[in-house]
């Protein structure tokens, strides 16, 4: 069984900064944290950096200052 998040970051949060979880709002979002972790987490693999590097470079060009 998996350590709930909530209790990793607490410890994280303890054993860096010598601090116990200020409240349960803190708790809450650090719930919150998981879903987004394992969303990124399946997507593992499937996505590269240079998969849009064309679009991004043109993006940048666009708006850049003109030189005088």
């Amino acid at each position: 069984m998996q350590t709930p998040l909530r209790e990793i970051v607490a410890v994280q949060a303890r054993t860096w900064s010598g601090i116990e979880q200020p409240n349960e709002a803190a708790g809450i979002m650090a719930d919150a944290l998981a879903a987004s972790i394992a969303g990124f987490t399946a997507l593992r693999g499937q996505l590269a950096f240079e998969d849009e590097p064309s679009s991004f470079e043109a993006a940048l060009q666009e708006t850049k200052e003109p030189q005088p």
